[in-house]
């Protein structure tokens, strides 16, 4: 065994090795070097989190069109029921008026048929600003896509597979479908 001359003590690690002693120079930079890691690390999670805002903000501009399309949708959908109410008075006031003689209630149930008729033209100019356009129907052929079958109707006057009679309008809007018109369509005529 050698005896040490050095008269600093005789450091060693956890596997026996000698330590390195730390210069003061070293010991003031460590402190620096972590503080620049972390500014570092720090920096970086500062341009993910703006990378992450950005494609937020890129994902809600591309979805926005679609809500406010899905918004308009579902307020047009609710307005149907109405529109068809109110269609559904003014042909009753109508076939009453060609079925009545009272000469006394003519200006009365003129004035309700052009109240009536300045609603459908408030309702036509909203529908029209919004993109809604009627299905077409008695005479078409059937289209799943545009067409709900309440029934069959036996005829020669239509092509099999055609619509015969609306029973209620539907609507598109933007060239699809709001609501499928109810309708009953042609099949040939059983022969005996």
């Amino acid at each position: 065994m050698q005896k040490n001359s050095d008269p600093r003590p005789e450091l060693e690690g956890g596997d026996g090795a000698p330590v390195e002693p730390v210069s003061e120079e070293t010991a003031a930079a460590a402190p620096a070097d972590a503080a620049a890691a972390e500014s570092k690390s720090l920096f970086d999670q500062l341009l993910r989190l703006k990378a992450d805002f950005e494609n937020y903000r890129k994902r809600v501009d591309r979805e926005k069109p679609a809500l406010i399309r899905h918004g308009k949708r579902e307020l047009l959908e609710r307005l149907l029921p109405l529109y068809d109410v109110l269609l559904s008075a003014h042909q009753q006031v109508v076939l009453q008026t060609e079925q009545s003689e009272d000469e006394d209630r003519e200006p009365a149930v003129a004035e309700m048929m052009r109240g009536l008729e300045m609603i459908f033209g408030e309702f036509t100019k909203l529908f029209k600003g919004e993109g809604v356009t009627v299905i077409e129907t008695v005479g078409k052929p059937y289209d799943f896509n545009r067409h709900e079958v309440l029934g069959q109707v036996e005829t020669d006057e239509v092509p099999e597979g055609g619509v015969v009679d609306e029973i209620q309008r539907g609507y598109l809007i933007d060239d699809q479908t709001l609501r499928p018109a109810k309708v009953r369509i042609a099949v040939p005529v059983k022969k005996a």
